[in-house]
């Protein structure tokens, strides 16, 4: 008889499939152990809690009886949630690459009894169909493999093990120039769509880390079709059918090219990156479509994406009644009875066809719409939203992940802390604070970070891009607060990654601590994902520290490990995006100081200016009059003019002359000079 073993996990993803007739177990010695046993090859299938794909599969197959009770003979079957497990997601997503496939969710990866991978795939049908063998004969053919050509299975193990063990290597180099950086955006945007934004054809992905890289050499070289590039792809998103006109947040990716229709799901990290885009954009161009967007995600976030004690929640599920997107879509005649005389203009504006313009259904976008609308247009536009947004609230709601995660909440954390500065909104800010205290108090163990939380249970030692994102949520809200207890936070998790992570051979971050669990290889990158790599979040994390600190140890780490990657750029540049945007902050950083006492009028005057200006380099300490400046600082020991909170915007080692007015530190900020 079958005996799941998924009943008392805590992840939301695995306690889906709790209740398959399959013999599943969660990653772990046990499973292993079990598969060596009996000689079994593993069934690796991975996810994650709102991917469509996932639910899918899992009712094709693993709900099916017949095809469980095949699993069950054949192999030993191990569930993974990907957001849980990085580290081994990130291992078998290599893998399938390896074996000239794309990778995604649900993975599908078939393993030695040491976890070695052979084969794999990732959606597989019940039957064959959309040129996909159906997963019962995979399962066959996978068994004949193992059974009785061995020879066939070796080959693929050692090939593969060949190859993932340079997941381990990095190709080292010295300082990247900035030249090579503009180069790199100018090669990148021309695969901009110019029509709809976003890179190529569908599907369509946010790429933030890429659209920083083109708004940052915008802003230092002056190139307006990477600006243009950026602003459209930002305007496209946020009118289109990937963004939540009701309730505010984006969806994970749109599968066409125009942005209309999304896999429904959304996570928090995406809209993390994007709320700091949103930020960048707007201090440039002043576009209220930008600012809107803002508050809108924020506000989704404080309502939809809260999990124990104030920490952000993971994501919210494509699937609804299992049917994807249905709580989002409509028809026609839904509006018109919720809105009645409006109905007409809010049809107008936001697509709504008879026939639907999405599987029959309407999914809301003003994309289409180049008419301008009046104020009280507008008015009348906001209040049909609220409306329906009541009426879809009575609707079943999509699966809820409420487990907090360290690394996402280290992307939102920092980004509402800065949307709140720059927007003047204290309960972003305060709220960032309250997940920060969260994930510091409750998933922090003696300066060791753990990974995941649910249901008053920590899980999985931290990784690299835990305490990568953690270190700039600390950074960001001691430059936002001033709070001195964030910055000792921030040092206390740089020693505990220069202790634990770091590669004493050739330099750089390993994804793992060294005391972590031992998997087929320890995996080191640069590489962004969806979310920038660990390795450049810590080259601008111990950048702000030196400029903060004054301590050199830092810098000469972030140069470390721009070396140790740096190599890399010369053979494929675009998936470093975030490599080449902390090596321009660690060029390019202005430092602000201001001598004055936080809460009064006049230094909150100066910090509003500062938080405003659109450049992305700033570095910002505050310091009371009987305080000092690291010795080391270019500001140091310079004091305050006629006791008036002042100002110095310094870059390299020249500073302005004392400012004490808001007004003339913006004017100064927008026109300091770049460092050559």
């Amino acid at each position: 008889m079958a005996q799941n073993r998924l009943a008392d996990q805590t992840s939301p993803y695995l306690l889906q499939h709790a209740d398959n007739p399959v013999d599943w177990w969660p990653w772990g010695p046990e499973a292993l152990s079990e598969a060596k046993e009996n000689n079994k090859p593993i069934l690796l299938s991975v996810g994650y809690a709102a991917c469509h794909w996932c639910h899918v599969m899992a009712h094709e197959s693993f709900e099916s009886e017949e095809i469980a009770k095949q699993m069950n003979e054949l192999f030993v079957n191990i569930k993974v949630d990907r957001e849980e497990r990085p580290d081994l997601d990130t291992i078998y997503q290599h893998a399938i690459q390896i074996l000239g496939q794309q990778g995604g969710w649900p993975l599908t990866m078939f393993l030695t009894p040491d976890g070695e991978p052979f084969w794999g795939g990732t959606y597989f049908p019940a039957e064959s169909k959309f040129g996909r063998p159906g997963f019962p004969d995979v399962l066959n053919t996978i068994h004949s493999y193992w059974t009785d050509k061995q020879d066939s299975v070796s080959q693929n193990v050692t090939a593969l093990r060949e190859s993932l063990a340079q997941m381990g290597v990095s190709e080292s180099g010295g300082e990247i120039d900035l030249s090579l950086v503009e180069r790199a955006a100018q090669r990148l945007v021309q695969e901009y769509d110019t029509v709809n934004g976003g890179i190529g054809t569908a599907p369509k992905f946010p790429n933030p880390s890429i659209l920083e890289l083109l708004w940052r050499t915008y802003k230092r070289c002056g190139h307006e079709d990477l600006k243009q590039a950026v602003l459209l792809s930002m305007e496209k998103m946020s009118q289109g059918g990937i963004y939540d006109h009701l309730g505010g947040g984006y969806a994970r990716y749109s599968t066409d090219a125009i942005w209309l229709a999304p896999h429904f799901e959304k996570m928090l990290y995406d809209n993390a990156q994007l709320l700091d885009l949103l930020t960048w954009v707007w201090q440039q161009t002043d576009d209220p479509l930008f600012k809107q967007r803002a508050h809108e995600t924020v506000d989704w976030v404080l309502r939809e994406m809260i999990a124990d004690g104030g920490a952000f929640a993971a994501t919210l599920d494509a699937d609804s009644e299992g049917e994807e997107g249905k709580f989002y879509v409509w028809n026609q005649s839904e509006i018109e009875e919720v809105l009645e005389a409006d109905a007409p203009l809010f049809i107008e504006a936001y697509d709504v066809q008879p026939d639907g313009n999405w599987e029959g259904k309407t999914i809301l976008n003003r994309t289409n719409n180049s008419r301008s609308y009046s104020g009280d247009e507008e008015d009348i536009l906001a209040n049909c939203r609220n409306k329906l947004l009541a009426e879809r609230d009575k609707r079943i709601r999509p699966g809820w992940d409420d487990k907090v995660l360290a690394d996402w909440n280290g992307l939102m954390i920092p980004a509402m802390a800065q949307a709140g500065v720059v927007f003047g909104k204290s309960d972003w800010i305060i709220a960032a604070r309250k997940a920060f205290a969260f994930v510091s108090e409750t998933m922090n163990e003696n300066g060791k970070l753990f990974h995941a939380y649910r249901n008053g249970k920590v899980n999985h030692d931290a990784t690299l891009d835990d305490y990568a994102g953690m270190i700039r949520a600390a950074l960001s809200l001691y430059e936002a607060a001033g709070d001195k207890e964030y910055l000792q936070n921030a040092q206390e998790w740089v020693a505990t990654v220069d202790k634990q992570f770091w590669d004493h051979e050739n330099g750089g971050y390993f994804f793992t601590a060294d005391d972590a669990e031992a998997l087929i290889v320890r995996t080191k990158t640069a590489a962004d994902n969806a979310t920038p790599g660990g390795n450049s979040v810590m080259i601008t994390n111990l950048g702000r520290l030196y400029y903060l600190t004054g301590e050199t140890k830092y810098r000469d780490r972030a140069d470390q490990t721009i070396a140790a990657f740096s190599g890399e750029l010369s053979k494929n540049f675009f998936p470093f995006a975030a490599l080449m945007n902390s090596a321009e902050f660690l060029q390019q950083a202005i430092q602000i100081a201001i001598i004055g006492e936080r809460g009064k009028e006049d230094c909150e005057a100066i910090l509003s200016a500062v938080f405003k200006s659109p450049n992305l380099n700033k570095v910002v300490s505050v310091i009371s009059p009987n305080e000092a400046l690291p010795e080391n600082h270019p500001a140091s020991g310079k004091g305050q003019l006629n006791d008036a909170a002042t100002a110095y915007i310094c870059v390299g080692q020249t500073c302005s002359l004392p400012i004490t007015e808001a007004q003339d530190v913006a004017i100064q900020l927008d026109s300091a000079p770049q460092r050559q």
